[in-house]
């Protein structure tokens, strides 16, 4: 499938900045299934392109002098093949134990652990799919219910939230039984479901028969990922997979405008 992406970030202040910098993870992947057929991203000052410590694509952007609004406007077509069952063919550089660190998004409660006990009782792709609709089922999906800052422990008590939080409750159950899981941001088509088409998903780690690896699941739609997911960053949770994270100087309040379009092109052929 053949995606068109625009996602449009508009940063507005009160009073006059005279420095920001922000942290871009807007490229998408460079993954086996997905190829980037042209890609651009806008802004204003300088930006400065690097790969972190997960493969992930990044730019840092810096603007000086004084300003009012940050502009930032990613730009292109993915075309994206199907996976097998979510099965990535890449096995990456790191080791998945690396996707077993804890951070203050994904720790460990005993809330969490019963959860993963009860629900989490199969290490396959069942089992994992499984695990994906019982989140779906204790934690509904509410726009606005929670912050970028909410915890998997606070969402599932709470009981509704975002993609987001049903990644970090996924990766925390995972978590509790050992098995390496990681946060992925990008976009996907959403169809006529309603979500946002700014998404977060997860890989989790496998090992059954027949395969050995990473397979993406789709947590908010308790279904594998594939031609319709664009992969922008993988990472351990949001923090260190956000499209955009940085700091300013200045500014007074801040109003944040996000626009995200996907649109299939190959349903317009």
């Amino acid at each position: 499938m053949r995606l068109a992406i625009r996602h449009e970030t508009v940063y507005r202040y009160t009073a006059p900045l005279n420095y920001t910098i922000q942290q871009l993870r807007l490229t998408p992947r460079i993954d086996s299934h997905q190829h980037t057929m042209h890609w651009q991203i806008d802004t204003p000052g300088q930006r400065h392109a690097f790969t972190d410590a997960f493969g992930n694509l990044c730019h840092m952007l810096t603007i000086t002098g004084n300003h009012n609004a940050v502009p930032i406007i990613a730009t292109g077509e993915i075309e994206v093949q199907a996976l097998y069952q979510g099965r990535l063919h890449e096995k990456g550089p790191l080791s998945p134990l690396v996707f077993t660190t804890p951070t203050r998004l994904i720790a460990q409660t005993e809330t969490i652990q019963a959860f993963a006990q009860a629900h989490l009782r199969q290490k396959t792709s069942a089992g994992l799919l499984a695990l994906a609709e019982h989140i779906c089922g204790a934690v509904s999906y509410q726009s606005g219910a929670t912050e970028v800052t909410s915890t998997a422990n606070e969402a599932l008590q709470l009981g509704s939230g975002v993609c987001q939080d049903h990644a970090h409750l996924f990766i925390a159950c995972c978590h509790a039984q050992d098995i390496p899981a990681r946060y992925v941001s990008g976009y996907i088509d959403s169809g006529s479901t309603g979500h946002a088409e700014s998404h977060a998903w997860v890989d989790v780690w496998v090992e059954e028969d027949g395969f050995t690896g990473w397979l993406s699941i789709d947590v908010t739609h308790a279904m594998f990922a594939g031609e319709a997911h664009c992969r922008l960053a993988v990472a351990r949770d949001y923090d260190s997979a956000a499209p955009i994270s940085g700091v300013r100087r200045g500014g007074g309040e801040e109003t944040l405008d996000v626009r995200v379009i996907v649109t299939p092109l190959s349903t317009q052929q």
